[in-house]
């Protein structure tokens, strides 16, 4: 967030403000933030009200905002070339979920929206599986944790995503892993039936027990978490959404796999008490 970063440069010349202005708007807003203040960082203390009510707005509506935020970015870079990368057509379909509508514009609306979710949480995770590492975008899904169809008030909030390669993205839709809301990955017990292979064992299997990598903010909120893990873990692996897109994936001896993360921490036993869902 710093002035000099060139695409704070290029958008502080689209809105007709100075880099100094729009830098220090963005460090007003982190400062509101309690996952970054809690790590130390700050931010600016001279928040104003309006710097307030809109974070205030950001984190009750994000369905609203989201959509008009992302809308804004898409005009933007229509006029510069620079911005492009942030459009919502500059996102592959194969790399969004898919949910059809009645009519065109209603599935333009969809894939605003999606897009914004997307950068929202792949920027959170910086690019990262929160499982596994892998920091291929390309292979990288924003997966809902409350899924996009049970409750429309969570479909863009960051808080309600995950990022995952496409093969735990689509193991996490239908059940077969979960993240706990102590941030514990399990493995379900349907899984645990897959032959054991030098594979499944790094890259499934052996995630059971150990914690996910936390992003640097939007944290998924335990509400939500505990959610998919009362209601759609271990659900005989039966899609949630069935609708969702299907993403082809490369032969698994052609993609080069990053070594296993080393778990964060363990913890073997399996939460004994949880709510009945969101």
């Amino acid at each position: 967030m710093h002035k000099g970063n060139p695409l704070i440069i290029k958008t502080a010349q689209l809105i007709g403000r100075t880099p100094d202005a729009l830098a220090m708007k963005l460090t007003n807003l982190a400062s509101l933030d309690p996952q970054i203040t809690e790590t130390g960082r700050k931010g600016l203390s001279a928040c104003s009200k309006l710097d307030k009510d809109v974070w205030a707005e950001f984190q009750g509506n994000p369905e609203t905002i989201g959509y008009e935020s992302q809308q804004i970015v898409d005009l933007l870079a229509q006029e510069d070339e620079n911005l492009s990368d942030l459009s919502s057509s500059a996102i592959p379909d194969a790399l969004l979920p898919s949910y059809f509508s009645e009519n065109k514009v209603a599935n333009a609306k969809v894939r605003v929206k999606q897009s914004f979710f997307r950068k929202a949480v792949l920027s959170s995770y910086e690019n990262r599986c929160c499982m596994t590492g892998l920091s291929e975008p390309r292979l990288l899904i924003a997966s809902h944790i409350v899924p996009w169809s049970e409750n429309p008030h969570t479909r863009l909030n960051p808080k309600n995503g995950l990022c995952l390669s496409a093969l735990h993205d689509k193991a996490y839709d239908r059940g077969l892993l979960t993240v706990t809301p102590d941030y514990i990955i399990q493995v379900s017990d349907q899984l645990k039936e897959i032959e054991e292979t030098p594979f499944s064992n790094s890259y499934l299997l052996g995630l059971d027990g150990m914690s996910m990598l936390l992003p640097r903010k939007f944290a998924p909120e335990r509400e939500f978490l505990d959610y998919h893990y009362s209601n759609i873990f271990g659900s005989l692996g039966i899609p949630v959404e069935a609708t969702r897109c299907s993403v082809s994936l490369m032969p698994v001896a052609s993609l080069k796999m990053p070594d296993p993360p080393e778990c964060v921490g363990r913890n073997a036993s399996h939460p004994t008490t949880h709510s009945s869902g969101a």
